[in-house]
């Protein structure tokens, strides 16, 4: 997975993670991208933020990801996001991440870029789809091309857990105790992988080249 080089492009895997769910969702993404020939995975966090300071973590990361820059976002091929669920809906730390990408909607950075969602939450029924449509509402305001997952992948229909047509999720239990399933995986490394190939094909549409 790609620590910073510029040489390819690559498709941003940007998440949020609590107590470690997400994180092996993304890095199970992260290795669906790179299964596409000339791609790369880059990646990235958020720091987290309290209500008496904007970012209560230290400036950079002590393991893990490495937090997310500007040019990260700016200069990324495809995006793929991911958070817990939380009330329904995305964890604050990303989303004030997401607050923070005016300039980019401004100048277009993002538009015709393709993206996804991820998540995980501890309960079977815990909001994972409107945390999905909900961390896609920015996406597509930033002129992105958002992908779902489709049912060709049969994952999808076998799943007792997580897994959506909006996006790979998780079922992690009360407890933090489930482990990520099997049909959860493969949807997970289908999802990076499809993201990482409509980045390829968007690119070479707008190269002029043939899908």
């Amino acid at each position: 997975m790609s620590t910073g080089s510029q040489s390819r492009p690559w498709v941003l895997v940007l998440y949020y993670s609590r107590h470690g769910k997400t994180s092996e969702m993304a890095k199970l993404i992260a290795r669906g991208v790179e299964q596409v020939t000339g791609m790369e995975a880059r990646l990235r966090t958020v720091p987290e933020i309290s209500a008496n300071t904007e970012a209560s973590a230290p400036p950079i990361p002590e393991s893990g990801a490495l937090y997310c820059s500007a040019g990260d976002l700016r200069h990324c091929a495809g995006l793929v996001l991911g958070s817990p669920t939380r009330f329904g809906n995305m964890a604050a730390p990303l989303k004030y991440f997401l607050d923070s990408t005016s300039s980019l909607w401004l100048n277009g950075a993002l538009a015709n870029k393709p993206a996804g969602v991820f998540t995980s939450s501890s309960s079977m029924h815990g909001g994972q789809e409107t945390t999905l449509l909900t961390m896609a509402l920015p996406l597509i305001h930033h002129g992105m091309v958002f992908a779902g997952i489709p049912y060709q992948e049969a994952a999808l229909s076998q799943t007792r857990s997580g897994g959506t047509p909006y996006g790979a999720s998780h079922w992690s239990g009360m407890h933090n105790d489930q482990d990520i399933s099997a049909e959860e995986k493969a949807l997970c490394i289908a999802q990076g992988k499809r993201i990482a190939q409509l980045a390829l094909a968007l690119q070479n549409i707008g190269k002029g080249g043939a899908a």
